[in-house]
């Protein structure tokens, strides 16, 4: 019985790790002035601003200035499993910042 909780224990610690490195990105809409550019794009943001639209426009506002863009909005924040489905869409900016 030890033996089958120990390794109980083993498989959940596994599973939370797992959940815990997946990865939190969010898809944003985003503009250059002077001529006026636009773009849609995917970005990688940290676990701790996954919890919200908001805090993920913290994180992402200033990377996106560091390359001449204003971030306009944050349209969703999604796992690893939101990726595929948005590639296409965001073209070269698909995890570039």
């Amino acid at each position: 019985m030890k033996k089958r909780i120990t390794h109980l224990a083993a498989i959940l610690f596994v599973a939370s790790a797992s959940a815990a490195q997946a990865g939190c990105y969010a898809d944003y809409k985003a503009k250059k002035d002077n001529p006026l550019q636009l773009h849609y794009g995917v970005i990688q943001v940290p676990q701790s601003v996954c919890d919200g639209q908001v805090n993920a426009a913290a994180s992402i506002a200033p990377r996106l200035a560091n390359q001449g863009w204003t971030l306009l909005n944050v349209l969703s924040v999604f796992n690893d499993q939101g990726l595929a489905g948005r590639k296409a869409s965001a073209g070269r900016y698909f995890l570039s910042f």
